[in-house]
């Protein structure tokens, strides 16, 4: 089904280009597109995929675990991978796993706060937990997009500047893959409805003898 939100997507890419920044709260307007059910833990997926596959300078505990994610997710850049789901016996061991490599917080004037080395793996971390156990929750959503799309830039701090741009492209592609994969299920599903009455017709009237 297709929907406004991706072209609200490529309003704040023009914005990027020409105001150089766009505020991480205009990524406000995907949790009406998580509400389709199925595009919230798919997108969990796709991020944490994409995550996984580009670890960077990683190393030691945190790169182990992005490999493991990684073998277990596949890879993010195919059609067919965006509503592909991991064992979840499996994807939840990884999570566990994932969050007690990062599990360090340090006291500060407003209360704890988590201490985090490794941004890939907190991706992955977050895009498992929508998958596993947020499917229902469009605010997740909105927070794994926007800590996956944020950039810190001097002029501007933290917000959807620099490489931000990039990953809303592809933001955009995906959503309309997802929304292209809806419509071409409905159109099956519609065909087979209509070759079942066509076969039920045909066997009610064989049944009464105008054949």
């Amino acid at each position: 089904m297709r929907t406004a939100v991706p072209e609200k997507i490529l309003k704040i890419i023009a914005d990027i280009d020409t105001q150089g920044n766009a505020s991480l709260t205009r990524l406000t307007v995907l949790k009406k597109w998580f509400e389709h059910p199925g595009r919230l833990p798919a997108f969990g997926l796709w991020v944490a995929r994409r995550a996984a596959g580009r670890p960077g300078k990683t190393k030691g505990e945190y790169a182990a675990l992005l490999r493991e994610a990684s073998a277990l997710l596949g890879p993010a850049s195919t059609r067919e991978s965006y509503f592909a789901q991991p064992d979840r016996r499996a994807a939840e061991d990884l999570h566990t796993r994932a969050k007690a490599a990062q599990n360090e917080f340090q006291n500060q004037q407003w209360g704890p706060v988590r201490i985090v080395h490794c941004w890939p793996l907190l991706l992955v971390e977050e895009g498992l937990a929508i998958y596993l156990w947020r499917a229902d929750s469009p605010s997740h959503g909105y927070k794994l997009a926007a800590d996956w799309a944020q950039n810190y830039d001097s002029r501007h701090g933290n917000g959807l500047n620099g490489p931000s741009r990039g990953k809303l492209d592809e933001l955009v592609r995906f959503m309309f893959a997802v929304e292209a994969i809806e419509e071409d299920e409905v159109v099956k599903s519609a065909s087979t409805a209509e070759m079942d009455a066509l076969s039920a017709d045909v066997r009610n009237r064989a049944s009464r003898g105008k054949l």
